[in-house]
This record gives C-alpha cells, structure tokens and sequence, in this order.
C-alpha cells in the first residue's frame, strides 16, 4: 500500500511564504511601533526628572 496520493497537491496543502511586501509591512509596522514606545518612555523619564527638579 503507497502513502503517496496520485491525486495532484490543492492550492491548500502547498505552503506559501509570505510576500516581500508583507514582510517589508510588517517590519516597518514593528520600527514604528518600537519608535513609538521608545518616545512614550523617554517622554515619562522627562517628567520624572521635571518633577524630582520641582520637588
């Protein structure tokens, strides 16, 4: 008995890799993002050091 179908493979069991464009999407979505969080902690830091200098 054979394990291999004769029937040809479906559009659903060949894995595709993702698009380029995809990959480039997402990587900028992730430089934003760590962007972002970066100015949101240095901005907390800020006022920390504005609030200790008043206080």
């Amino acid at each position: 008995m054979s394990s291999i179908s004769a029937a040809p493979p479906t559009l659903a069991e060949e894995p595709t890799a993702p698009r380029v464009r995809h990959q480039a999407r997402e990587a900028a979505a992730l430089m934003a993002f760590s962007a972002a969080t970066s100015l949101g902690v240095a901005v907390c830091f800020l006022l920390l050091a504005v609030l200790a200098r008043q206080a």
